[in-house]
C-alpha cells in the first residue's frame, strides 16, 4: 500500500510494526499492511492521504478474489450501504421503544 500525503496536520502519526512516522505533504509512502498497522491524528483538523492499494506479486488469483469480497464488503459498510444489525443477544435484552 502505499499513502501519499495531501493535507497532514501537526501530530498526525502512522505507525507499522514498531516504526512510527509522520506522513509528508506531496511524498510516498509506501508500506506492507499485512504487518499490524495504525494511524493516529492528534489535532482537531481533517488529515487527507490518498491510499493506494496494489496486490502483493504472490498472491493467487483466488487470494486476490477473497481479500477483494472482504475490501468491498468493508467499504461497503462503511459506507453505510449495508445496515448494522443488532446481536440478537443484545436486542434480546433491551427494552421495546
Amino acid at each position: 500500500t502505499s499513502h501519499l500525503g495531501v493535507k497532514i496536520p501537526e501530530g498526525c502519526w502512522i505507525k507499522v510494526g514498531n516504526e512510527k512516522r509522520t506522513w509528508e505533504v506531496g511524498k510516498l509512502t509506501t508500506l506492507d499492511t499485512s504487518f499490524s498497522h495504525s494511524t493516529g491524528n492528534e489535532s482537531n483538523e481533517d488529515r487527507h492521504v490518498l491510499i493506494i492499494d496494489f496486490w502483493h506479486p504472490e498472491l493467487s488469483d483466488a487470494e486476490k478474489a477473497a481479500l477483494s469480497f472482504v475490501y468491498d464488503l468493508r467499504n461497503k459498510f462503511e459506507s453505510g450501504l449495508i445496515p448494522f444489525r443488532k446481536p440478537k443477544s443484545v436486542a434480546a435484552n433491551e427494552e421495546p421503544t
